[in-house]
């Protein structure tokens, strides 16, 4: 019982480590592109070029530790069901290398902004070609969080209003990829609104950790 409460602490301070690594790794970059004014956003990235590489080391350290979490978030919820927790896994296996190659464009990006005359067009097309990939691996951002809510509901050994938290989450998630691919302009992310349930998860591992004689119950435990 010690050993899967601690376990499930440590789970929590991964998920932690995730967080703040990718509000830096992959909200930064955005930061600095000025709509309309691509000259502007030129600028901007050049005087900001090791920000931008520490930007990136942070994303893929980011996608890494997301493999290392679920995996251990499976350690955790397989007893609840075990098909249902490698879909889990199998939601985030696929959705890490599309957003680590996306990270690629980045450097691209770095290295047009190093020539002489960089090329605005390209480079706006390198960024649009960014966004789109964050859109598409959000799809998997979202599916992953509906098994590993359904997981937790059921579980016993976690509250299951985390449980729907993070099954409405994933909903926020499919929203805004579905509609950025008919409006990019649409003002209003859903994903923002309905993140609440992976913060609970977070803090609720870390702070409390999963109910050890419970979770022991578990006929798979």
């Amino acid at each position: 019982m010690f050993s899967i409460q601690m376990f499930s602490r440590v789970t929590g301070a991964v998920y932690l480590l995730i967080a703040i690594l990718g509000a830096f790794g992959i909200a930064y970059i955005p930061t600095l592109v000025v709509k309309g004014d691509m000259n502007a956003t030129i600028f901007n990235f050049a005087a900001s070029q090791t920000t931008i590489r520490w930007a990136i080391i942070a994303a893929l350290c980011t996608q890494i530790g997301h493999l290392v979490l679920v995996l251990m978030l499976h350690k955790i919820l397989a007893p609840v069901n075990e098909a249902i927790s490698k879909l889990m896994v199998i939601f985030v296996l696929a959705g890490v290398p599309i957003a680590m190659l996306n990270e690629a464009v980045n450097g691209v990006v770095l290295g047009l902004i190093a020539q002489a005359e960089p090329s605005p067009e390209l480079i706006s097309a390198l960024l649009s070609f960014h966004a789109y990939g964050i859109i598409i691996v959000q799809i998997f951002w979202g599916l992953w969080l509906f098994p590993f809510g359904y997981l937790v509901y059921k579980s016993g050994f976690l509250p299951k209003i985390i449980g729907v938290a993070l099954m409405i989450g994933c909903f926020g998630y499919l929203a805004d990829s579905l509609i950025y691919f008919f409006d990019p302009a649409f003002p209003v992310s859903f994903s923002i609104y309905l993140f609440w349930g992976e913060v609970m998860a977070l803090f609720w591992l870390l702070i409390m950790g999963v109910n050890a004689e419970k979770h022991a119950q578990m006929p798979g435990a």
